[in-house]
């Protein structure tokens, strides 16, 4: 059965196995998990369910948001995601998806926003050269330098790599294990590094790929 849980990014720690070997993870607080709407093919088209995590007062929420919610009969919740599963007869709008939907030696991807780093040259931003530092480069040692493109075409190909936003994007991680989990405190500890900031909103679902 597929599986799927919204949470907090937490932190890194490291903790031991039983031959007391390091294993580096990364702390999820997961959950609990609201299940907000249900989707059938014979309404919508697909099957899926939207879940809610972390509550929030209701000045920050808007009318139409607020009325999806009182459809519902739920909390207000800040994040909303929705997961595509083959099967959802057992999942109903109004329960609760925990940590413990999880165990100890799944395979998940984890999917998060990537810390921001605002405006970057293309030195940082796509790993080029820079220029050698003597016999005249000047000022524009980590510049871009000539594009190529001539008189033909007369503009800069698309996809070339150039200054500009770096970060906050949407990055997954896959094929990763869950070392450990915490149902009481709804914490799932996962081997490695997961994408975004501290306190940052991650999805983890359950990969194909099994140890």
């Amino acid at each position: 059965m597929q599986k799927g849980i919204i949470g907090k990014k937490i932190g890194m720690t490291q903790i031991f196995d039983e031959a007391g070997k390091v294993i580096p993870v990364t702390v999820v607080e997961a959950g609990p998990c609201v299940v907000v709407q249900k989707k059938t093919i014979e309404n919508d088209g697909y099957e899926a369910v939207q879940l809610g995590f972390g509550d929030i007062r209701a000045k920050r929420v808007n009318k139409p948001l607020a009325g999806h919610f009182k459809v519902a009969d739920v909390a207000l919740k800040r994040t909303l995601k929705e997961f595509r599963f083959d099967d959802i007869s057992n999942l109903n709008v109004g329960d609760i998806v925990k940590a413990d939907t999880f165990a100890e030696g799944d395979i998940v991807d984890v999917c998060g926003t990537s810390k921001g780093k605002g405006y970057a040259g293309n030195i940082k931003r796509h790993n080029n050269a820079r220029l050698k530092e003597t016999h005249g480069t000047g000022p524009v040692h980590r510049h871009a330098g000539s594009m190529g493109a001539c008189s033909s075409p007369s503009r800069i190909y698309k996809g070339k790599g150039m200054p500009g936003h770096l970060g906050a994007e949407r990055v997954t991680v896959q094929n990763l294990k869950i070392v450990k989990i915490d149902a009481e405190n709804n914490l799932i500890a996962i081997k490695g590094a997961i994408p975004g900031p501290k306190n940052g909103t991650v999805v983890i679902v359950d990969c194909v790929k099994k140890a």
